[in-house]
């Protein structure tokens, strides 16, 4: 398995984003809402998208640096995904900065929720 991110596992198509977040269902697992929609185009891998609230986090760079954790979170653990055709939108909801070993940890925990709520 190779760990990389590339441009056909991110979620950038307006039209799919829109749908995921009318018609997806979702949960909570602090501090992500993982919001998932099984897509019928199966061709594809896991197609994902990344948040951060500007709301919470004034500052772009602050923002941009946590969806960088959370991209290398998702990246190093994919491989626990079961399901090949899904559409996943992780929204970081959380107040504080965080570190790298929290950010991997509940992502840990909400790749295996996920499984479980696919299940």
């Amino acid at each position: 398995m190779k760990f990389t991110f590339p441009k056909e596992e991110r979620l950038h198509s307006k039209k799919l984003i829109e749908e995921l977040f009318n018609e997806g269902s979702y949960f909570y697992l602090y501090p992500f809402r993982v919001t998932f929609l099984v897509k019928e185009d199966a061709s594809k891998p896991p197609q994902v998208l990344f948040s951060v609230s500007k709301k919470k986090f004034k500052s772009a760079v602050t923002r941009n640096r946590i969806k960088r954790l959370m991209k290398e979170a998702y990246r190093l653990n994919k491989s626990q995904v079961q399901s090949d055709h899904l559409a996943l939108a992780f929204v970081y909801t959380s107040n504080d900065m965080p570190d790298f070993k929290f950010i991997q940890k509940r992502f840990l925990k909400s790749l295996d929720r996920l499984n479980k709520e696919l299940a």
